[in-house]
């Protein structure tokens, strides 16, 4: 299987490229643009040129699309931008894989949910409440509308193998617990289920691997998550004393936090439908993050 993945140099497209260059029946090229590097190739997803020509040279059976403008409050000081890549470039690629008879993975987010009736199925009406929500659930319509059989693929806040504690809204709490000089306030109110990476890239590789024998039941809208419902607060204390260390000077803040860019209260997500057809992997949080934070904890 030839697979295309999108977005490749970030955090979400890293772990695929992993999760397919090890498995021995794919051949996998990586798309980038800003960071793109070693066998990355370079391409402006938002230039419809590039992306046919790739496409049309690399011929793949399906395309992971993980391209995206993922940081809500980035999208609401520049919708326009993020929307070339949020939405723009996902036409782009559904568009040319419906036509080259490739499947398509739409990686979405569980934000295009309010956060009010949780767990979500995968058929709950959706209601996103921020900028970040509407294009991510305006690029599901468009994937869905220009390449009928693709699969949405919704997930959750990402953690993973990251180059830096900041690219990740997970591993970033690292800075707050380090900041011993003041007592903070930590939300302990917005319910997430914190996912790695490594897990979502499995779910894609199975996927893959199942639509080539029963296309049928890959189609449609999936959800996958941890198993765990967690705070920034649960995470953080989580994350110390995965280290011993002190965490006194941190507080739990049970009031939803206001201002700044609206976040839903509690977006967690029913993967039973994953589940059904024996898609999924799930790594214990506990241990996830001592793997990922290990090298940046240790250095210290």
């Amino acid at each position: 299987m030839k697979v295309l993945v999108t977005g490749a140099s970030g955090l979400m497209g890293r772990a695929l490229m992993r999760e397919f260059e090890r498995t021995t029946s794919c051949d996998v090229l990586g798309l980038a643009f800003s960071r793109a590097k070693g066998a990355l190739r370079k391409v402006d997803i938002t230039d419809e040129g590039e992306v046919r020509k790739v496409m049309q040279e690399f011929q793949p059976d399906a395309v992971v699309h993980a391209a995206v403008q993922r940081r809500p409050d980035v999208v609401e000081k520049d919708e326009e931008k993020a929307k070339k890549v949020n939405c723009s470039a996902t036409e782009t690629v559904a568009k040319i894989s419906a036509e080259m008879g490739t499947y398509l993975i739409y990686i979405s987010t569980d934000y295009v949910f309010d956060g009010t009736k949780p767990p979500y199925k995968p058929s709950d009406a959706t209601n996103p409440l921020n900028k970040y929500g509407q294009q991510k659930l305006e690029g599901e319509k468009i994937s869905q509308a220009h390449n009928p059989d693709c699969a949405v693929l919704r997930v959750p806040i990402l953690y993973g193998q990251i180059e830096t504690v900041e690219e990740s809204a997970v591993t970033v709490l690292y800075n707050t617990l380090m900041n011993r000089e003041k007592t903070d306030l930590v939300d302990d109110c917005c319910t997430r289920c914190p996912t790695h990476v490594d897990d979502i890239a499995v779910v894609c590789r199975q996927m893959c691997e199942r639509w080539k024998t029963d296309p049928q039941k890959l189609n449609g809208v999936f959800h996958w998550c941890g198993s765990e419902f967690m705070t920034k607060y649960t995470m953080i204390t989580t994350l110390a004393n995965a280290f011993n260390l002190p965490h006194d000077h941190l507080k739990p803040n049970p009031i939803q936090p206001t201002g700044g860019t609206l976040r839903p209260k509690d977006c967690s997500m029913d993967r039973s439908k994953l589940e059904a057809l024996g898609i999924g992997q799930t790594t214990p949080f506990k241990e996830g993050i001592h793997k990922v934070m290990e090298p940046f904890v240790t250095s210290q």
